[in-house]
C-alpha cells in the first residue's frame, strides 16, 4: 500500500511516528475525448486569454483574485517556505470528542494510519484508549499544501485519519432554496411512512451494495472490444409525478412484504437448524 505522508502524531507527551495510506480506491472509469473523424486524443493547451499564445509551465505564476480582474501574485518561493514551515511540525491531537457529535456532512476523505519505526507501542496505546473511551481525536494536518482538520478513530484494528471540512466550508442550511418551512404532514401519512421504514430496516452489509452503472459500463466496453453487437433495451414508460402520497407509501409497503417474510422464514429456519445441531 503506497505511503503518501510520513510524520508524527502526538497527544500530550506521547508521540507516534505514523504513515498515511489512502483508504479509498478510486474506481471511476476514465473516458478519453477523441476527435470523431480520426479518433486521435484531444489536447487541452494552456493559452493566455490576452495574448492568445500558448504558455509553458515556466511562464505560469499563481495569484489570488481579490476583486474582479485584480490579482495578488504569490511567488513560488514564498509558498514553498510557508509549506515547509507547517509540514515540518508534528500533528497534535487538539481535542477528544464523541463520534456522534460530528455530523457526517463534515466528512471528506479517509486514510489508514500505520505505525512508523519504533511506534508500535504508542500506536497500540492510542488505539486501545480510543476504544475504551469511545472517543475520537481532533487534529490538524497539512496534506498536499492544504491544512486539513481531521479526526482520528479506530476502524476494526487500525487507526484511521479522516479529514473533515472546516465549519466555514460547509454552506448554511438557511441558504438552501425551497425547503418546506411548515409541517403539513397528516398523522396517517407519517404512521404509514414509519411502517415502510420499519419494513425496509435491516443490518448494514457493505457487500450488498454495488456500483451497477460502473459494472454495466465495463460490460459495454468489453463487448465493444470483443466486436459483439451491442443492443440497448427500450426506455421504460415515463411515470407521472402526480401520485397520491398514501397510495405510494402503501404500494411500497406491499412490495416489501414478500421479501421481508421470506427473510424472516430463512432466519427462523437457520435458528432451528442451529438448535438441532
Amino acid at each position: 500500500m503506497h505511503t503518501m505522508w510520513k510524520g508524527n502524531i502526538s497527544f500530550g507527551l506521547v508521540s507516534i511516528p505514523i504513515k498515511l495510506h489512502s483508504a479509498i480506491e478510486d474506481k471511476d472509469i476514465k473516458l478519453r475525448t477523441l476527435h470523431k473523424a480520426c479518433h486521435a486524443p484531444i489536447k487541452y493547451e494552456k493559452k493566455c486569454s490576452a495574448c492568445e499564445k500558448e504558455v509553458g509551465p515556466e511562464e505560469i505564476v499563481k495569484a489570488y483574485e481579490y476583486a474582479k480582474g485584480k490579482y495578488v501574485v504569490l511567488d513560488e518561493e514564498d509558498l514553498e517556505k510557508l509549506r515547509k514551515e507547517n509540514e515540518d511540525k508534528s500533528v497534535e491531537i487538539i481535542d477528544f470528542v464523541k463520534m456522534e457529535e460530528i455530523d457526517p456532512i463534515y466528512f471528506e476523505k479517509c486514510y489508514y494510519m500505520s505505525s512508523g519505526e519504533g511506534g508500535n507501542k504508542a500506536y497500540a496505546l492510542l488505539r486501545q484508549a480510543l476504544l475504551e473511551t469511545g472517543k475520537v481525536g481532533i487534529a490538524k494536518i497539512i496534506i498536499r499544501s492544504k491544512e486539513q482538520l481531521a479526526i482520528i478513530r479506530v476502524y476494526e484494528n487500525t487507526l484511521v485519519m479522516e479529514t473533515i471540512h472546516f465549519p466555514d466550508e460547509v454552506r448554511k442550511v438557511e441558504d438552501v432554496p425551497n425547503v418546506p418551512a411548515v409541517n403539513q404532514i397528516e398523522k396517517k401519512e407519517l404512521e404509514t411512512a414509519i411502517l415502510l421504514i420499519d419494513q425496509l430496516t435491516t443490518e448494514f452489509t457493505p457487500d450488498k451494495y454495488t456500483d451497477e452503472y460502473r459494472t454495466a459500463l465495463l460490460e459495454l466496453i468489453e463487448a465493444k472490444k470483443a466486436g459483439e453487437e451491442v443492443v440497448t433495451g427500450t426506455d421504460k414508460q415515463q411515470k407521472s409525478n402526480v401520485m397520491d402520497l398514501m397510495a405510494a407509501l402503501q404500494a411500497s409497503i406491499d412490495n416489501t412484504k414478500p421479501q421481508k417474510i421470506e427473510e424472516k422464514k430463512k432466519k427462523t429456519t437457520r435458528k432451528k437448524v442451529a438448535k438441532e445441531a
